[in-house]
């Protein structure tokens, strides 16, 4: 391939991808006829956006989830993940594994599991005779469910940070004559800082972007969010494509000022060991702390994993909800029913691994030319390309959708994806571009510049260089990163049900529907399915990291 084929070609499918779908939300707030071919009316949407009503509840219910998720997700994560850095934690692989399904679980499924679970008459009232139905309903409920869901970023950050960089200035430090706090304070924590807060910073965007929880939660607990908002202006009729876009736009700042800021706090410093690789880091003995860790860590995981997955588990095994908690209402029709029914279950899964197959297999390959013309080949517009490639971490999956619908419903395309299943993975593959690009890129810097010079310094183009010398060394990491592609593909939900075409649905439309229908066992059985495939491929992902981690 010609050396300026490649840069050309990656730059317009990011262009394609991430680019056009944000101008056109951002053209059709401004021009709110853009749709009719007119410019007529310009920046018009924006007062009627202002006198809005709404916006201010919108705005204050999406600051505060948002806030309030980072500094529960905070004091949940840090505690753990610096147990899990810093000491010889029993059981260390284990509790990682716990860590990882709840951000496996989708935050809806979580929704309604613990919706089942706390509300009136629900599993805990009927086991133990009270329930937590106004805890779970109200602002300080949802926030709770959504940290559930987000703190394993925080707790991944840290803990992974403090393994990377070890304890070796800490010790030096005791040595010289600091106490352990002391050692803490000054050298530990500003090592982890700019991975804390970009954990933190993740925290909010996950928790400000997330449609399914305030959709499950929010009505009935008076809570409002952007996301919402956004929704309701495509769904309800008329439908309001400036307002939505609008809407759209605002979220996208919050999210931008929230990466400035953490930008602000920490600037560009990064942590990172002598070879590239972390260091060996068995941690310190935690003595007599031992039993109290693993009693809080066994507490995490009682709440975050074993009781949300019980109760959907109980949901799709029990035949009928109002039957009750008993050994006659148990069930597996609901699993059985998902293959009988005119094979719309099988329908969803198929549509749904194919199209997370397809988009890990796309962000691979843009992935890794992104990655490598940014790392190894550091060409002239080499921060366009990062930027464009790792932009869509802070775009909300509503706001992709918006971008998408907008960008593509144009008259004046002679052919187009909307309303058909290439738009679906349109925005699979927006959404999950950054993770190979991270994955490959951390990779990449641990390479060093050297080897594809000698290759080609011994006769081999540089095509062949990037195919037989750099590809098979990250490939590990690139795979890994395709995996975790593949499993929160398989679950997306909310470009989903803004964009998939009529009577074509995927896994988590088709568990949607269920509940709104108000088949929640036959629900609930197909996120048990969805869920543990999800999980044996992350396990896959974790398997093929440690073991490129080695080599």
């Amino acid at each position: 391939m010609n050396s300026r084929l490649m840069p050309l070609l990656t730059v317009a499918l990011l262009v394609v991808l991430v680019a056009l779908p944000l101008l056109f939300i951002l053209l059709q707030a401004l021009f709110p006829h853009l749709a009719q071919g007119s410019l007529a009316g310009a920046f018009s949407p924006i007062p009627a956006l202002l006198r809005d009503p709404q916006l201010p509840a919108l705005l204050s219910g999406t600051l505060k989830i948002g806030l309030t998720v980072a500094l529960l997700s905070a004091l949940v994560g840090i505690p753990l993940g610096t147990l899990r850095g810093l000491f010889d934690l029993p059981l260390a692989r284990l509790w990682d594994l716990v860590m990882l399904i709840p951000f496996l679980t989708p935050p809806y499924i979580a929704a309604l599991s613990w919706m089942l679970a706390l509300q009136h008459n629900g599993y805990l009232y009927q086991l133990i005779g009270f329930d937590l139905n106004d805890l779970l309903f109200s602002h300080n409920g949802i926030a709770l469910v959504m940290t559930l869901n987000i703190f394993p970023v925080v707790y991944f950050a840290v803990s992974r940070s403090l393994l990377a960089s070890g304890q070796h200035l800490a010790i030096v430090a005791r040595v010289h004559g600091a106490s352990a706090l002391r050692a803490f304070w000054h050298v530990t924590l500003p090592m982890m800082l700019p991975a804390l807060a970009a954990g933190v910073l993740l925290s909010f965007t996950l928790a400000i972007e997330e449609y399914g929880v305030p959709a499950a939660l929010g009505s009935r607990a008076g809570v409002v969010m952007l996301t919402v908002g956004i929704e309701e202006r495509l769904a309800d009729w008329p439908i309001d494509l400036p307002g939505s876009s609008l809407l759209s736009m605002l979220l996208v700042l919050v999210a931008l000022a929230a990466y400035t800021l953490q930008r602000k706090l920490v600037g560009n410093k990064e942590v990172t060991s002598i070879t590239g690789k972390p260091a060996l880091n068995k941690g310190a003995q935690l003595g007599h702390w031992r039993w109290p860790a693993l009693v809080l860590f066994s507490l995490v995981a009682f709440v975050v994993v074993i009781m949300p997955m019980s109760s959907m588990l109980l949901s799709a095994l029990l035949s009928t909800l109002s039957g009750g908690i008993r050994l006659e209402n148990m069930t597996l029709r609901h699993f059985s029913a998902l293959f009988a029914q005119h094979g719309d279950a099988l329908d969803a899964l198929s549509t749904s691994l194919g199209l997370a197959f397809a988009a890990a297999l796309i962000t691979g390959v843009i992935g890794f030319l992104a990655a490598w013309l940014v790392v190894v080949r550091k060409i002239r517009g080499a921060v366009f390309i990062d930027g464009l490639s790792l932009l869509p971490a802070v775009l909300p999956g509503v706001v992709v959708g918006v971008g998408l619908i907008l960008l593509w419903n144009q008259p004046f395309w002679p052919v187009t994806p909307y309303n058909s299943w290439p738009i679906l993975l349109l925005s699979y593959c927006c959404l999950l571009l950054p993770w190979p690009v991270r994955y490959v890129g951390s990779a990449l810097k641990q390479l060093g510049g050297n080897l594809e010079p000698a290759a080609r310094v011994h006769g081999a183009s540089q095509f062949q260089a990037l195919r037989y010398i750099v590809l098979p060394l990250v490939f590990p990491s690139l795979l890994a990163a395709m995996l975790m592609v593949f499993a929160i593909g398989s679950r997306e939900l909310v470009t989903s049900l803004l964009l998939a075409p009529a009577g074509m649905q995927t896994v988590s439309v088709f568990i949607w529907r269920q509940f709104e229908q108000g088949s929640v066992g036959q629900g609930m059985a197909m996120a048990t399915i969805a869920i543990t495939t999800g999980l044996v491929l992350m396990l896959s992902a974790l398997a093929l990291m440690q073991r490129g981690e080695r080599s």
